[in-house]
């Protein structure tokens, strides 16, 4: 058996030579065409990975912000200062030194709250109304009696009084 000499042939040396010079160009662009494909998708799994370990660090934060918060939520609220405001002290005559000797003696006679849990104070309201309200606060040999007008059971013990009278 005998194979026709093609390589005689112009146009099947053209042929050849095409076949040859497409298929390289053809893996050619296969190859870019592969490559630019990949170089997107390692560039967004890049931005994913990122984005993944940035969310990570966002939800750690915000649990161990939780905790904290939990932490200080068990924590029972305590009453940490005392103000005691007078109300129209003028009615009395009462000048600012008067005002600021009556109001460290009741904080005198109240200072053992400072400390004190919020839900233990509230349940005791009417304790401290009849101890500010029942109790004379001498000074200069006058004494003072005060009704209790308002308080407010915060961190900040808020106490509005209003003078009754001076004897």
């Amino acid at each position: 058996m005998h194979i026709p000499p093609y390589h005689k042939k112009p146009t099947w040396r053209l042929f050849f030579v095409g076949v040859f010079f497409g298929s390289i160009i053809g893996y050619l662009v296969i190859i870019y065409m592969y490559g630019t494909m990949y170089e997107d998708l390692l560039k967004e799994n890049i931005e994913l990975t990122s984005e993944v370990n940035e969310l990570k660090k966002q939800n750690n934060a915000l649990l161990e912000d939780k905790e904290e918060r939990d932490e200080e939520s068990q924590q029972p609220l305590i009453v940490s200062s005392i103000e005691i405001i007078f109300e129209e002290p003028e009615r009395l005559k009462m000048d600012l030194l008067i005002q600021d000797q009556l109001k460290a003696l009741i904080r005198k006679e109240i200072d053992h709250l400072i400390g004190e849990e919020l839900a233990t104070l509230s349940k005791a309201d009417r304790l401290l109304y009849s101890t500010i309200e029942h109790k004379g606060f001498e000074l200069e040999e006058l004494t003072y009696h005060f009704s209790v007008k308002k308080i407010v059971i915060d961190t900040e013990l808020e106490i509005v009084l209003y003078p009754e009278s001076v004897q």
